[in-house]
C-alpha cells in the first residue's frame, strides 16, 4: 500500500490521515459539498469532491468513490467507522477493483455485520444470550407478535447497523410499530440498508465491550474492553477503559467469546465484540462491529496499541503486532464531545465553531474533526471531537478529567460540556462501584439540565459548479453559494438588502413565530408529515418527523384545530421556523 482513500470525514478521516503520515502513506480525502474545506480536507495530501451535499450522495455513493480511487491512483481504501466501513458491498466492490480494504473482508462482514447471523455464530460458539428473532423482520406486524410472547421491553435494531443508529427501545406494546418504523428510516438513511431484528432488552444493562484485531487466518488478538454504558439515545457519550468493577469471571468470559466468536469467521483487522451485563450479573451478546470504534482510543492509551497501525499491518498482510492480550496500564476516559443540548434533550445544534479552546496537559489527547470558524453539519454526525484523559488509576484519571473539561471551551452553539461536567459530579458515575446503566442519562440526569446556547442561522453551505475553461480544458468550478451571494450584494446599488440578513425573514418563514404556528425543533430536514394538509389534530399527536445528524425527532401538536403545511417533505428546515400552522377548527 502507498496511496490510502479515506472514505469518510470529520474526526475519524482526520485520524486516519495522521496515522497514514506517520506510517509514511499518502492520504486521500473525499468531500461532501458542504466539507470543501473541512479539517479531514485540509490535513490530507490530497482531497476530491464527491459531489452532492446529502450521505446518499456522497459519503454513501460506492460508484463515485471508486471513481475517485481510480483517478486518485489510491492502491488502497479505509472506511473509518459509521457510513460504508460495514457495508459487505462495498467492501467486495472495493477489492474487486483491485484495492486493498482496509477492514474485515466482505464475507466476514455479511456474518458479523448482519446483527441476525452474528447471534447465530456467538450461539454456536457458546457465547451468552438473550431471546431474539433469528431473521430480519418482515413487517411491524412481527415485532409486536415477538413482543407480545416474550415480554416488554424490547430493542428493535437495525441489521446492519451500529453506534445506536436505528435503535429503538420500546416499553409499550402499542408504540412498537411506530418503533419499527422509525428504525427502518433510520438505519436507511445511516446505512442505506433498512432491515431489522427484535431482541428482548435487559433493564438497567452496563454495556460492556471487548476490542480485538484479526489476521484474517483465525488468529484473534484481544486487546482489552471497555465500558459504554453512559448514553443517550443508544449512543454513546462517555466510555472508559478498562471497564471497571469486572470480576475476573466475568473478564474471562467476555473475552474467551469475544475470541472465538471472531475466530469463527477467520476475522481480518479491527473490530468490537459487545455485551451487556445485567444487575443480577446476567451477561448476553449484543453485536459485533466490524469496524473501528469511535472509542478505540481509550483502549490505545491503556493498551500501548496504535489500532489504526495495527490495522495497516494486517491489511499488508504483516500479521499482528503480537499475540497476548497487553496488561492495561492505567485509566482512561473519553468524552464525545457532541453539538447538541442536553437541556433540550440532547437535540442537534449544527452550526459554526466561532471559538475553540483545547485542554492540553500530561494525560490528556484531543482528537477532532473541526477547528474554530468550521461548521458542524446537520446533514452528518453530531460529533465535532473527542476528548480522551488518561490517569495512572480511575480516581487520578477522573480528577484529570475534571480540569480538562473545565479548560474546554467551544462556542458558536450548544454542545454536551454541561452534561460532561454534570457526570463528574454524580455520585453514581465517580463511585468506587458506579451505579450507571444505558438509561440512565434519560431516568437520573437529563432533568437536571439546563438549556444551552442556540447556534445563530446561517446561510446555505452548496456549492455551485460552473464550467470553465483552464489552460485550454474544460474543468469545473465549484464556488459556495454563500461566496456569489456576497459579490451580488457588493454590486448591488446601495440599500440592497445582504441576503444573509434577509434569510431571517425570508419565504421559509423563518421570521414568523405567530402564535399558532408549529417550530421546527432542529436544524435539519423534514423527512415525514404524519397529518395530511388540512387535517384536525389533537394536542399531543405526533404530526412529523424531523432528522438532523442521521438521528430522527418527533414533532407534537401543542393545540389542537387544523393544521396547513408551511414546508414539504424532505425540504431543509432550521431551529425554531414554522413548519405548520394549526388553527381553531370553524364551529
Amino acid at each position: 500500500m502507498q496511496r490510502i482513500l479515506i472514505a469518510n470525514r470529520g474526526e475519524i478521516a482526520v485520524r486516519i490521515a495522521r496515522a497514514c503520515a506517520d506510517a509514511g502513506y499518502v492520504s486521500i480525502a473525499v468531500y461532501a459539498d458542504q466539507d470543501f474545506d473541512a479539517m479531514h480536507v485540509r490535513v490530507a495530501d490530497e482531497a476530491y469532491a464527491l459531489g452532492g451535499a446529502t450521505p446518499g450522495e456522497s459519503y454513501l455513493n460506492i460508484d463515485r468513490l471508486l471513481e475517485i480511487a481510480q483517478i486518485a491512483n489510491a492502491d488502497a481504501v479505509h472506511p473509518g467507522y459509521g457510513f460504508l466501513s460495514e457495508n459487505a458491498n462495498f467492501a467486495r466492490a472495493v477489492e474487486a477493483a483491485g484495492l486493498t480494504f482496509i477492514g474485515p473482508t466482505p464475507e466476514s462482514i455479511e456474518q458479523l455485520g448482519d446483527k441476525v447471523t452474528a447471534r447465530q455464530i456467538a450461539s454456536s460458539v457458546g457465547a451468552p444470550l438473550v431471546p431474539g428473532t433469528d431473521r430480519p423482520l418482515a413487517d411491524a406486524q412481527e415485532a409486536i407478535a415477538f413482543a407480545t410472547e416474550f415480554g416488554l421491553p424490547v430493542a428493535i435494531k437495525a441489521a446492519f447497523g451500529g453506534g445506536g443508529r436505528g435503535l429503538k427501545v420500546v416499553r409499550r406494546l402499542d408504540e412498537v410499530a411506530a418503533a419499527f418504523d422509525s428504525a427502518t428510516r433510520e438505519a436507511v438513511t445511516a446505512f442505506g440498508r433498512g432491515e431489522c431484528y427484535v431482541e428482548r432488552f435487559l433493564d438497567k444493562p452496563r454495556h460492556v465491550e471487548v476490542q480485538v484485531v484479526g489476521d484474517g487466518q483465525g488468529e484473534v488478538l484481544v486487546v482489552g474492553d471497555r465500558d459504554c454504558s453512559l448514553q443517550r439515545r443508544n449512543q454513546k457519550l462517555v466510555e472508559e477503559a478498562p471497564a471497571p468493577n469486572l470480576s475476573d469471571e466475568v473478564r474471562e468470559r467476555i473475552h474467551t467469546a469475544a475470541k472465538k466468536i471472531c475466530a469463527a469467521v477467520n476475522y481480518r483487522g479491527a473490530g468490537t465484540v459487545e455485551f451487556l451485563l445485567a444487575e443480577d450479573g446476567t451477561v448476553s451478546f449484543l453485536e459485533v462491529n466490524t469496524r473501528l470504534q469511535v472509542e478505540h482510543p481509550i483502549t490505545e492509551t491503556t493498551s500501548g496499541v496504535d489500532l489504526v497501525r495495527e490495522q495497516f499491518r494486517v491489511a499488508e498482510g504483516q500479521g499482528l503486532s503480537r499475540t497476548q492480550t497487553p496488561v492495561a496500564v492505567g485509566h482512561a476516559f473519553e468524552f464525545r464531545i457532541n453539538a447538541e443540548d442536553p437541556g433540550r434533550g440532547f437535540l442537534p445544534s449544527p452550526g459554526t465553531v466561532e471559538e475553540l479552546r483545547v485542554p492540553g496537559g500530561p494525560g490528556v489527547r484531543w482528537d477532532a474533526g473541526v477547528e474554530t470558524g468550521d461548521r458542524v453539519e446537520g446533514a452528518f454526525d453530531s460529533m465535532l471531537g473527542k476528548l480522551v484523559v488518561t490517569g495512572e488509576n480511575r480516581e487520578v484519571a477522573l480528577a484529570r478529567s475534571r480540569r480538562a473539561l473545565r479548560e474546554l471551551e467551544v462556542s458558536g452553539f450548544a454542545t454536551v460540556l454541561p452534561f460532561h461536567r454534570a457526570v463528574l459530579d454524580h455520585a453514581d458515575f465517580i463511585a468506587d462501584q458506579p451505579r450507571v446503566y444505558t438509561q440512565w442519562i434519560e431516568t437520573e440526569l437529563m432533568p437536571k439540565l439546563e438549556p444551552g446556547e442556540r447556534a445563530k442561522p446561517s446561510t446555505s453551505d452548496a456549492l455551485l459548479r460552473l464550467p470553465i475553461e483552464l489552460d485550454g480544458r474544460r474543468v469545473q468550478l465549484g464556488l459556495p453559494a454563500e461566496l456569489l451571494s456576497r459579490f451580488s450584494v457588493a454590486a448591488a446599488a446601495p440599500g440592497t438588502v445582504d441576503p444573509r440578513d434577509a434569510a431571517e425573514t425570508s419565504a421559509d418563514g423563518a421570521a414568523d413565530t405567530a402564535a399558532d404556528t408549529v417550530l421546527s425543533p432542529i436544524s435539519g430536514t423534514l423527512v415525514h408529515r404524519l397529518m395530511a394538509d388540512g387535517a384536525e389534530v389533537a394536542e399531543g399527536d405526533a404530526i412529523a418527523v424531523c432528522e438532523a445528524m442521521k438521528m430522527e425527532m418527533p414533532v407534537q401538536a401543542d393545540r389542537t384545530g387544523i393544521i396547513t403545511w408551511l414546508v414539504d417533505e424532505g425540504a431543509p428546515i432550521r431551529v425554531d421556523a414554522p413548519l405548520a400552522r394549526i388553527t381553531p377548527a370553524a364551529d
